[in-house]
């Protein structure tokens, strides 16, 4: 009797029924899930797997943001002439610092005025610590502070031609390296609607406190790209179907006689001392010369880019 007990209450204790507790899960297992998914967006259909395919590719296409290189370090513009300059013509600097006790005159308002207006951070320090901070050069009691230059990826500045709809027009500057050229080509190009400008990340000159100051402000809306390698940058752009065009005294083509200028085109222009470099000048697809009839045997490289830019510009109008 008792074995038979024992077997009903295993029998009863197996019965399936509501848990205590259960908060109504069996109620909520009736209710409806509402409209079936498209195939597309179902887990393991075929659909599914080929949406999910096509999104994969979609992505590699689509560029990833680039970068144009390590930035530098601050840049310090010192004395009081080169910094009320650098206020006139709108350098991007960020932080005016003042000796202590400094003598009031007419610079010395003038910087303070520019940077108040320009919302610089303003900075009061002792005549030590500029010292210091210039290593031992003529401050004149006014340091201004000018943050590193974000520079654009050369793919960007393609990219900037597409969104207008226009054809790319690019100087690439090879061995250039005073920043006052370098304004000077920036300014150039802004002039004549080129696109922007690319330079090598070493060994050439960047855009500095003196750049920006001979860009005369043209700069702020002519992006400058560096490149980690001229060589293969240039046959990037060639890839994109851009003619690259190299400035040479002994250039086989007269400027006047270039039609390439009228299309896609990268304008490299080397150094005023030694041209071209050799792997850049073995790249270009045409090397062009400016006929000078004066018997100058060079230009300088600002004025070499805005006589080819005038040209292309010409052209294209």
């Amino acid at each position: 009797m008792a074995g038979n007990s024992q077997r009903r209450n295993r029998r009863t204790s197996n019965k399936k029924g509501a848990t205590v507790g259960s908060g109504g899960q069996r109620r909520r297992g009736l209710e409806g899930k509402g409209p079936t998914p498209p195939a597309s967006a179902r887990k393991g259909h075929k659909k599914n797997r080929l949406a999910n395919a096509q999104a994969r590719r979609t992505d590699s296409r689509r560029p990833a943001p680039r970068r144009g290189g390590p930035k530098g370090t601050n840049e310090l513009v010192v004395g009081r002439n080169s910094v009320v300059e650098a206020l006139r013509e709108g350098v991007p600097a960020n932080t005016l610092f003042v000796q202590q006790f400094l003598d009031n005159d007419e610079r010395v308002r003038e910087a303070l005025q520019l940077a108040t207006e320009k919302g610089l951070n303003l900075m009061e320090a002792p005549r030590p610590e500029l010292d210091r901070m210039t290593n031992g050069l003529n401050h004149q009691g006014l340091v201004l502070q000018v943050p590193p230059y974000d520079y654009a990826h050369p793919e960007d500045l393609t990219a900037a031609a597409a969104d207008l709809g226009e054809d790319a027009l690019i100087v690439a500057l090879d061995g250039i390296t005073d920043p006052r050229n370098l304004g000077a080509v920036v300014r150039s190009v802004s002039a004549f609607g080129g696109h922007g400008v690319v330079v090598p990340e070493r060994r050439a000159a960047g855009m500095t406190a003196s750049a920006w100051k001979t860009s005369a402000g043209t700069a702020a809306r002519t992006p400058v790209a560096r490149a980690t390698n001229m060589t293969r940058m240039l046959e990037s752009y060639q890839k994109e179907g851009l003619l690259v065009v190299g400035l040479a005294a002994d250039g086989d083509v007269e400027l006047h006689e270039l039609e390439a200028l009228e299309g896609p085109v990268v304008i490299v222009v080397g150094s005023e001392g030694k041209g071209l470099s050799r792997l850049v000048g073995e790249t270009c697809d045409y090397r062009v010369r400016i006929p000078m009839p004066g018997g100058a045997e060079s230009l300088n490289a600002g004025v070499a880019a805005g006589v080819v830019l005038y040209e292309a510009a010409r052209r294209r109008a």
